[in-house]
């Protein structure tokens, strides 16, 4: 299987509402579930293709420049009052505070990064990590969300460290759940600073910001795990006519619904 060069490949970050771009959709529905294969998990809650015909949901992928070939990306699913958030449906039946705790951030806009992937040729570039999460954070002033959740694996747990999140603590065995097996640990993580920055990294906050004042750009990037670059053109404009529109006091959940 073929590497992708820093030095000849040009790839762009493009965002959009999931139900503005199906065929995107079902390229990173396809993606994401031969990554998941491989690892043995199909039984991810998030795992389906529902979620790609709501407009509470946006769409990050990394691709060529061409769109011809996907090679990872991310969901936003922001809170709507109608859908559980991914983190809801994987550990509200063993703590069911976390719907609580939704529900409060909700109010102030509330959405979770999920769904994070990467193919295995571009492994090691931050590619499904990384770059989606900084992008992610920068939409955030475009869609009016100042809390994001997340379920984290090991790895990937962290980047909380320089996106600003913290674990959530209040939840499970103090913030971890084995999740999606009973072998793999996935740790719950929340970044509600996330408008004004307060808590990342200064180096993430000045990248961040960047990206939200130049959502058209290209930028040649390090890899922060190799000591390579690699040019990214970044498409990270949204038609938002609203973006306080899932602003919500809602009570979808109550613990004795759940009982």
């Amino acid at each position: 299987m073929s590497s992708i060069s820093p030095i000849d490949e040009e790839i762009r970050i493009r965002v959009f509402r999931a139900t503005d771009d199906p065929d995107s959709c079902l390229k990173f529905i396809e993606g994401h579930r031969r990554v998941l294969s491989i690892y043995g998990i199909e039984n991810i809650t998030s795992n389906t293709n529902d979620w790609m015909y709501r407009r509470s949901m946006f769409v990050i992928v990394v691709e060529k420049l061409d769109g011809s070939k996907l090679y990872g990306g991310a969901r936003i699913q922001i809170a709507d009052g109608i859908h559980p958030l991914p983190i809801e449906d994987a550990t509200g039946k063993m703590d069911p505070r976390i719907y609580d705790i939704v529900r409060e951030h909700a109010q102030q806009g509330a959405a979770e990064l999920s769904g994070l992937w990467n193919s295995k040729e571009v492994a090691g570039f931050g590619i499904g990590s990384l770059f989606p999460s900084r992008v992610a954070v920068a939409l955030a002033t475009q869609i009016g969300i100042n809390t994001f959740f997340t379920l984290c694996s090991p790895t990937t747990v962290r980047f909380k460290d320089w996106i600003g999140g913290q674990i959530l603590t209040d939840v499970g065995n103090n913030g971890t759940f084995y999740y999606p097996k009973i072998d793999l640990l996935a740790t719950a993580v929340f970044s509600e600073n996330i408008l004004d920055l307060s808590t990342t990294h200064p180096r993430e906050k000045e990248k961040i910001l960047f990206l939200r004042e130049n959502p058209e750009h290209m930028a040649k990037e390090k890899s922060p795990f190799k000591e390579s670059y690699i040019n990214i053109h970044y498409q990270l404009t949204l038609n938002i006519e609203d973006p306080n529109e899932f602003h919500i006091h809602y009570e979808p959940y109550t613990l004795a619904a759940k009982k």
